[in-house]
């Protein structure tokens, strides 16, 4: 099935004095929407998640990129790991989406890469039955380790097979996690997933999961 595509929105979403911007698309006839988390030292325009976002919209389904952080709370590295922060901005970002016309009857995904994945993994756990699946990539569910065994949403953490370190991370956190899960490694991918293939590989995996769970 061919989903028509929708123009670009910038929209800004206000919390507690701070406005974030972020990027809305919307293909015609779509079942749900995922929002993206940015890890540390990521943005909007990361053209890994703008590349994962693009095969999600072909599968039918909308996205919202944002920026959870300013740019200048960017450039304060604490302020990449306040995961309280970070929750409390992708949960004001979540309750507009559900606010808006064209998005409030849309199943909701979170897509989290590095501290964004701890970000999505709180929000989730704070949001219920309303959050419908969650995607990480290369992340950090181990700091959100509180969160882990409340959330309800299907979680697939997805790692790179020469990322050692977290993958040791998110083995630990999967087997907190009670809801529907999935663990996969991409065998000879690094954290980043930049090797040939290995970011194709990522969002065919999220594209499945999210179709699956927030399809109709």
């Amino acid at each position: 099935m061919k989903f028509r595509k929708h123009s670009e929105k910038i929209v800004h979403i206000a919390e507690d004095g701070v406005t974030m911007e972020g990027a809305l698309e919307i293909p015609e006839g779509a079942s749900g929407i995922v929002l993206f988390a940015h890890g540390s030292g990521s943005s909007r325009h990361s053209p890994r998640n703008n590349y994962v976002a693009g095969v999600l919209r072909e599968h039918g389904l909308g996205t919202l990129l944002l920026d959870l952080l300013t740019p200048e709370e960017d450039m304060i590295y604490e302020m990449r790991f306040n995961i309280d922060l970070l929750s409390k901005r992708l949960l004001a970002a979540t309750h507009w989406v559900l606010e808006q016309e064209e998005t409030k009857n849309l199943a909701i995904g979170y897509f989290g890469a590095s501290t964004g994945a701890a970000a999505a993994i709180q929000t989730a756990s704070e949001m219920g039955d309303r959050i419908d699946a969650v995607v990480s990539r290369g992340g950090r569910p181990d700091l959100a380790w509180e969160h882990l065994g409340s959330i309800r949403a299907p979680a697939l953490l997805i790692v790179g097979g020469d990322d050692d370190v977290v993958i040791e991370l998110n083995e630990k956190a999967f087997n907190e996690i009670k809801a529907v899960k999935q663990l996969e490694i991409v065998p000879g991918a690094t954290h980043l997933f930049e090797e040939p293939g290995k970011l194709e590989a990522v969002a065919e995996l999220a594209s499945r999961w999210f179709v699956k769970y927030l399809g109709r």
